[in-house]
């Protein structure tokens, strides 16, 4: 007989689940890191529309994250809770020393587009668990990504 989690998904198939959403964790924390060095550290012409923008997206970082860690606890695993857990398992590289807009809005976009790929893998696992849960949480991301990935684009066009 096969186990299952406090929500009813296979034991197996939720750590497989848990894993990618610990892997997203780790990208999301070096992605909301470098969000706020970009927002601190701006100059130039597009100050004041950049720092703003910086502010907004990392706001929302801050808050996806805490969800991202809730659904791995939702899960019956637990998430990464350092520093050095998020450095050693992220792919997303940490930014230093960008102060010039167009180069901090193209790395945001490159980071995007990696948790992008993130969520998709995610989307595929929750599916294959029957996780309904994660896979509509990622659902919203990705939509808000995408969106955020087009206006920045047009941005650097």
């Amino acid at each position: 007989m096969t186990e299952l989690n406090l929500i009813g998904i296979e034991k197996e198939k939720a750590v497989n689940v848990s894993n990618t959403l610990n892997q997203l964790l780790a990208d999301y924390q070096i992605y909301y890191q470098n969000l706020r060095g970009f927002h601190w550290n701006i100059k130039g012409e597009d100050f004041f529309e950049l720092h703003v923008k910086f502010e907004e997206l990392y706001s929302d970082a801050a808050l996806r994250i805490d969800a991202i860690a809730e659904r791995i606890l939702t899960l019956g695993s637990t998430p990464y809770h350092s520093f050095n857990e998020y450095l050693k398992y992220s792919q997303t590289n940490p930014a230093e020393n960008i102060s010039n807009g167009r180069e901090a809005v193209g790395t945001v976009l490159q980071n995007i587009r990696h948790l992008l790929n993130v969520l998709n893998e995610l989307k595929v696992n929750a599916e294959d668990a029957n996780d309904q849960g994660t896979s509509s949480f990622t659902d919203d991301m990705i939509n808000s990504f995408e969106k955020t990935a087009w206006m920045l684009n047009a941005y650097l066009s």
